[in-house]
């Protein structure tokens, strides 16, 4: 199926029999539309740190003097997976970020007012035999917190979402099919799912970007409405950074139960933004040695103080623990340490073969769920002979990002509120 253009019918897997995955394709991979050939892996995985450190300000944005501005729980571009779906009758194709810190899926549309530069064709909604746009009056409309109506003779439900960095995207709210092709080669048509049609977009958008499918746990998210054929049940299992023989795996349903030898499970904490997965994060040994987490926005013992988030790459931890984490870690290497102005890690070592830091084993003690991180998690290789700790500290916030989850079958069920970890070989998967 070509990017953009309309997709041929593919036989027609119907989802209350079973669960089904698609293919979660890497932004830096060859498969991916961003996939820049001219870029070293070393300078694509720079470019995911700063993209690490945006994310913060997406999930703890910073007080703003104007509290007129809608803030979004979405993002923009940040995110690092992207999944293929089509939009409308007949399906017409779209690559878009799949991303567990969104709820609503949306994508430029045609006729755009302004729109930013998008390399692939714009969905033509007058195409679509099945797009309705919602009523002003629905409960979908009032729902995603950021709508309006423009007068009570055109009651068509408009959204307008604007940014932390000054991006935004505005348009219609409508209902139409998405289809999700899957890993058999078959696909899954879902009808009447509310998609962002954005016809006003700026900002910091790629060009190569089509839309955001929203994973996120608020009312208006892809699971959330496919939650009844799916259980509300989602995984993806990570395959390592560059593996370039293997394709990452999102799953649902059936196919999104972890269990078996090596799950272990924690509640997902309901927190101030309900687009969020929040768990409690007690503290992470290294070796023999624990550390207790302490965050000082959370000082009440029942909130979540950690975000788990595919579309971060690194660990972000608040400066007092990760202080306190990267000096047990260093106590325990001895390898030269190399103090390098261009990187953002703080902790690295000079290595001459590659990976040969023996890092001592990181546990990630999360309420009733001890995660074992092994050097695939915590080390990441930033040049031909320099390896860096995958974790990194910041004034305000905490995030679980996806090179710690990496290897590991991650299972959400919004039912049960629970996130499940298996130890896995997703390559495998």
């Amino acid at each position: 199926m070509g990017l953009g253009g309309p997709a041929p019918t593919l036989p027609f897997t119907e989802p209350l029999k079973g669960g089904f995955s698609v293919h979660l394709i890497h932004r830096d991979s060859p498969k991916s539309p961003f996939y820049n050939p001219n870029q070293t892996h070393f300078q694509k995985l720079n470019d995911s740190f700063h993209r690490s450190f945006n994310r913060v300000n997406h999930f703890y944005p910073k007080p703003k003097a104007s509290h007129n501005t809608p803030q979004s729980v979405m993002t923009s571009n940040q995110g690092e997976y992207l999944v293929k779906y089509a939009i409308g009758t007949p399906p017409f194709e779209v690559m878009g970020i799949a991303d567990t810190g969104s709820d609503l899926i949306w994508s430029q549309c045609k006729p755009c007012e302004q729109c930013y530069n998008q390399t692939s064709p714009l969905f033509d909604p007058s195409k679509s035999k099945t797009y309705q746009p919602v009523s002003c009056y629905s409960r979908v409309c009032d729902s995603l917190g950021q709508t309006y109506c423009y007068s009570d003779a055109d009651p068509i439900c408009q959204y307008a979402i604007s940014y932390g960095d000054g991006s935004h995207s505005e348009g219609i709210l409508a209902f139409d099919t998405l289809t999700l092709g899957s890993t058999t080669d078959s696909s899954v048509e879902f009808p009447n799912i509310p998609i962002g049609c954005g016809v006003n977009n700026a900002g910091t958008f790629d060009s190569e970007g089509s839309g955001i499918v929203g994973l996120g746990g608020g009312v208006v998210s892809l699971i959330s409405q496919i939650g009844p054929s799916i259980d509300y049940k989602f995984s993806y299992c990570l395959v390592p950074m560059f593996d370039s023989k293997s394709s990452s795996k999102l799953n649902f349903g059936e196919n999104a139960v972890v269990d078996g030898p090596g799950t272990v499970s924690t509640p997902i904490i309901p927190g101030s933004v309900d687009t969020f997965y929040y768990l409690k994060l007690e503290g992470m040994s290294v070796g023999s040695k624990r550390i207790e987490f302490v965050d000082d926005l959370t000082s009440d013992g029942e909130k979540g103080n950690i975000i788990i988030d595919s579309g971060t790459t690194l660990t972000i931890l608040p400066e007092k623990f990760y202080a306190k984490l990267e000096s047990e870690v260093a106590a325990k290497i001895n390898l030269e340490r190399v103090n390098s102005t261009d990187q953002i890690l703080s902790l690295c070592y000079s290595t001459h073969a590659h990976n040969a830091v023996e890092a001592p084993p990181i546990i990630a003690h999360f309420s009733g769920a001890d995660i074992v991180l092994n050097s695939l998690n915590t080390f990441v290789s930033v040049s031909d002979n320099v390896l860096c700790f995958a974790f990194a500290p910041v004034a305000t916030g905490s995030i679980f990002g996806n090179l710690a989850q990496m290897n590991h079958l991650v299972g959400f069920d919004l039912l049960r509120k629970t996130v499940s970890f298996k130890p896995t070989d997703c390559t495998k998967m």
